[in-house]
């Protein structure tokens, strides 16, 4: 792990849920690959300081559940940082059926110690929720139950 440079006397424990999808909400993460992303994607998380909890999805989305240490740079830059990896790393080892992307944007929700286990526990078992329940539909609930207002035509919509 890299040594970041902090103030004296500066502690923090900012745990973070996010979720993302793929370009137009395709089905494109394979389950012959999907763990090998996940492991590169938990480099690029750990090489920036910070620490993944648990990372799972869908072959439409990924949820990450992480603690932030380095607080020297914005979540947006992380986030930047991991779908722009990824996406590179996908297309230049050519895993992907078609040129891989994410779409814009991806959804960031705080998180209380009491929550770990519940939601690394959630994040790891989407198979089993997704049974169940679309993706959209999902992120519409994450919205609603942490109160935040939107616009149906922002949340990750298919291009036509």
């Amino acid at each position: 792990m890299k040594e970041f440079i902090t103030k004296p006397n500066t502690f923090t424990c900012i745990y973070i849920h996010t979720v993302f999808s793929v370009k137009n909400r395709e089905s494109l993460i394979s389950n012959l690959w999907k763990n090998n992303l996940y492991a590169y994607i938990t480099s690029i998380i750990t090489n920036n300081g910070d620490n993944v909890i648990a990372i799972g999805g869908m072959p439409d989305h990924v949820h990450i559940f992480m603690s932030i240490h380095n607080t020297t740079k914005p979540l947006s830059d992380l986030m930047r940082a991991v779908k722009g990896d990824s996406s590179r790393w996908i297309n230049e080892n050519k895993i992907s059926v078609r040129r891989f992307g994410w779409q814009s944007g991806y959804g960031a929700f705080s998180c209380g110690p009491k929550d770990i286990d519940a939601i690394a526990n959630y994040i790891r078992n989407q198979e089993e929720h997704h049974s169940n329940k679309k993706f959209i539909d999902e992120y519409k609930q994450l919205l609603i139950r942490e109160g935040i207002e939107f616009d149906e035509k922002h949340i990750f919509q298919p291009i036509d």
